[in-house]
């Protein structure tokens, strides 16, 4: 299986300064937990949410904080450390996303939500994009839905990403330029709301 870009492209250190970057941005009181909020906004209370691509933890956190039940996924086992330092409380799990089988590491209930922000789509290795939305896909209850966000200008286009939820069995319910849901309109960026694809009888 190709190894994720976020292991292959990032030069040595990038994790320790990405953990860094994120404990300095709330040391100052940033906002970290904007997507999380939508999320949030979209589910029950006490939901069942997976992060996946969760780095050190900051949406898994607040989700968590907020009352929900929440699983966080990376393949980096270094963020993973800083997520459970930094933000106890959610089940962490080192795991590729496009191998990912939560039941073997024993979580066996399915999710009402999956956030995958953070530019996790093109960190993943290339032409696993559609394996990684079918692996997210069969995590899902069958009424939920994947959120994600990730620059288009980038390694992945929005009609690529498109194909790859197809051939998933996902199709695309929502769509917006930022995660406070401005309208779209020529982005660099994007966030999808993603559902599995009505069956027909």
């Amino acid at each position: 299986m190709a190894q994720p870009r976020w292991i292959t492209d990032t030069k040595p250190g990038h994790s320790e300064w990405y953990i860094e970057r994120f404990r300095t941005m709330a040391a100052a009181g940033d906002d970290l937990a904007g997507e999380a909020r939508l999320v949030d906004a979209m589910v029950g209370r006490h939901s069942r949410i997976l992060d996946a691509g969760c780095g050190p933890g900051r949406l898994s956190g607040y989700l968590h904080a907020v009352g929900h039940d929440v699983v966080g996924v990376d393949v980096d086992p270094k963020l993973i450390a800083a997520a459970e330092q930094d933000y106890p409380g959610p089940a962490y799990r080192v795991a590729d996303l496009s191998e990912l089988d939560l039941p073997a590491h024993g979580l066996h209930e399915k999710f009402d939500a999956i956030v995958c922000a953070g530019n996790v789509m093109v960190f993943i290795a290339p032409d696993t994009e559609a394996e990684v939305l079918r692996r997210l896909a069969a995590h899902l209850k069958p009424d939920g839905f994947i959120a994600t966000g990730f620059h288009i200008n980038r390694e992945l286009t929005l009609a690529d990403f498109d194909t790859a939820a197809t051939e998933a069995g996902l199709t695309v319910d929502q769509r917006f330029d930022t995660w406070d849901l401005k309208r779209l309109h020529d982005p660099d960026f994007a966030v999808t709301i993603l559902r599995h694809t009505p069956t027909t009888d």
